[in-house]
């Protein structure tokens, strides 16, 4: 066994016990209801909203902002699409059961987490243009991340991963867009 053999192993041991434990957990109701509105609004209608109301009140650099969300999430959407199909790893709702959720995955490959690489590109893009607004688009990023995980669509990994990929992604496009 390789070296990347081992590592990957460990990984996935880890994600394993992980989802065993969360889809085994049977979670408050109020808990439940965040989770499926977070991963909703993850779908994109949070996302669609902000830039909306960035267009409303959004200064000077409104433009600037909305241009380095949209090139970021839309690299990001290219790369997850790409990404899930070359990795075909399966979603953790179709190795074990959900005790309560029911929420459908979009997709059928698990790896990386779509949602985490769109929140966290939008969000790191628009709060660099606006930092008073960036440690909540992160925070709701954060949870937007964490929801996928908690219903089944994902594993850790996936969603780490996804995570680290729409940072560097809205990190990249917002000087981008500030070097223009």
């Amino acid at each position: 066994m390789t070296m990347r053999q081992a590592v990957w192993g460990q990984i996935q041991s880890n994600d394993h016990r992980l989802m065993r434990k969360i889809h085994r957990w049977r979670a408050p109701r109020w808990f439940r209801i965040l989770m499926i509105m977070l991963t909703r609004m993850g779908d994109g209608w949070l996302w669609y909203s902000i830039g909306l109301i960035l267009l409303v009140f959004g200064g000077p650099q409104k433009f600037l902002a909305i241009g380095s969300a949209t090139l970021a999430s839309a690299i990001g959407i290219f790369l997850f699409r790409t990404l899930k199909h070359a990795s075909r790893r399966k979603r953790p709702c179709e190795i074990e059961a959900h005790c309560w959720s029911t929420i459908l995955p979009p997709d059928r490959y698990s790896f990386p987490s779509g949602h985490s690489i769109t929140s966290f590109a939008i969000a790191l893009s628009v709060g660099m243009f606006y930092p008073d607004l960036q440690i909540v688009l992160l925070v709701v990023a954060t949870l937007i991340a964490s929801s996928r995980m908690i219903l089944g669509m994902h594993f850790l990994s996936d969603v780490l991963a996804g995570s680290a990929i729409g940072i560097l992604l809205g990190y990249c496009s917002f000087h981008f867009f500030v070097a223009l």
